[in-house]
């Protein structure tokens, strides 16, 4: 596996998830008391997420950690 294969398919999960529950980068990042721009860049694969921070998405998200990590649902 590529060294940031897992942060890419996190950032499309996250995504996925996101526009699905109709939240924009920066209410997603508003309502889970992250930055704006640090959800642009986990999306991205720019950073490289915290359990602690993906605790927090998931439960703005109201999913459970494991759906962040279902990349069976990619397209």
């Amino acid at each position: 596996m590529k060294d940031n294969a897992i942060n890419v398919l996190f950032g499309l999960r996250l995504k996925q998830l996101r526009n699905a529950k109709g939240y924009s980068q920066e209410a997603l990042g508003y309502e889970s008391g992250l930055h704006r721009t640090y959800i642009g860049h986990v999306e991205r694969a720019e950073k490289n997420i915290t359990l602690k921070n993906i605790d927090k998405l998931a439960a703005t998200l109201g999913v459970d950690i494991k759906e962040l990590f279902d990349f069976s649902q990619l397209r």
